[in-house]
């Protein structure tokens, strides 16, 4: 008999009503690298469905508003950066030439002509909070884009990022909903089979693996050990390599490498675009002089991962479209479990004002992989 109580600690479950449905909201998502929003930049990007506008102000101040003038909704990134006369900075929108404020408030519309007693004040388009964190940006999502919504805090900081920039970051996107993406990207047993190569695992290395969990802030992290034995792309650290892996929501995972005084994260984050479409990004800080020397392999070897899996998931799009339902089996599954209950958890604290209950529980999970 198969149970549905997601909350068990054994047998097969099935993936919950709703599971690839809905997004996580009222939360940082990331966005891009501060890098990429130079000053003067107008860039489009799309998130939960929402066309969105990032741009950075001569001074690197970074806004963020709908990407949709209010008027005959033109892009406001096909626009152009404009100073006004109090030397504040102002979206111009390419159509009529309308403009707006980093607060999304309309300064101006030129079509008017003298004594139209328009205010354009009166008119708004959508703002959102953007902020940057180690080089990176992110964006809170409010419940509803139509609405401001402020931050109840600062973007998630790191360990490990050091050795200044990134030394790698690459980015794919999975026609999935996210919450497949996430699914798969904490999938612990799928490594043999989907990325089976001689230099990381093969299905002949398989054995059985005793991993301690605990609850970490909005998520969980497998807590710090060496790395296995069929995982021999470590052995090119050197050392005696200690690894910890952590996810936390909206869709953060990060493994955090120490050899010796040496440090290396490496951090994927997924945005979800839409309903069936996320951004994977996977971004690689280190201060180990390996890393910097093998940066093609590295770049190399973390690309094909991605693509791997990317090509599972377009493997999988066609029968989760058809409404295909998800098996969730003892131990190796437990994390897509925790996932839903994160998520779940997540929206009822924030519809009832309280604070948010991590429902993880610190156990020792154990799979073959």
């Amino acid at each position: 008999m198969v149970r549905t109580d997601q909350n068990c600690e054994a047998g097969p479950g099935i993936a919950p009503k709703g599971f690839g449905q809905g997004f996580v909201t009222s939360c940082w998502y990331f966005l891009a690298l501060s890098r990429d929003v130079r000053p003067g930049a107008l860039k489009r990007y799309q998130l939960l469905g929402q066309p969105v506008m990032v741009g950075r102000s001569s001074r690197g101040e970074l806004f963020a508003l709908r990407d949709a003038c209010p008027h005959r909704a033109a892009p406001l990134s096909a626009g152009t950066l404009r100073t006004e006369a109090d030397g504040a900075q102002s979206v111009e929108c390419p159509y009529h030439g309308w403009r707006f404020g980093g607060d999304g408030r309309c300064v101006a519309i030129p079509f008017l002509a003298d004594g139209q007693m328009f205010d354009p004040s009166r008119i708004k388009v959508a703002s959102y909070a953007v902020a940057e964190s180690q080089g990176m940006v992110f964006i809170w999502a409010p419940k509803d884009f139509r609405v401001a919504e402020a931050p109840d805090g600062p973007p998630p900081r790191f360990p490990g990022v050091v050795g200044g920039g990134p030394k790698l970051a690459t980015s794919l996107v999975f026609e999935a909903h996210i919450d497949h993406a996430v699914v798969g990207l904490m999938d612990p047993a799928h490594g043999p089979f989907v990325h089976h190569q001689w230099w990381w695992r093969s299905r002949a290395s398989i054995h059985e693996k005793a991993k301690v969990f605990e609850p970490r802030e909005a998520g969980f992290a497998m807590t710090r050990h060496k790395p296995s034995s069929n995982s021999r792309a470590y052995a090119l650290l050197g050392g005696q390599p200690e690894t910890e892996i952590t996810f936390r929501l909206p869709g953060m995972r990060w493994e955090h490498v120490n050899v010796g005084s040496r440090q290396l994260l490496a951090l994927t984050c997924l945005t979800p675009l839409a309903d069936a479409a996320t951004r994977i990004t996977q971004i690689v800080w280190s201060d180990h002089p390996v890393v910097t020397l093998l940066k093609p392999l590295i770049s190399w070897g973390a690309r094909r991962f991605l693509q791997q899996d990317c090509a599972m998931v377009d493997l999988q799009a066609p029968n989760l479209r058809d409404g295909a339902g998800l098996l969730w089996v003892d131990d190796a599954d437990r994390q897509a479990r925790w996932y839903h209950a994160l998520k779940r958890e997540w929206a009822t604290s924030r519809a009832e004002g309280r604070p948010f209950q991590n429902p993880v529980e610190a156990t020792t999970l154990r799979w073959k992989s």
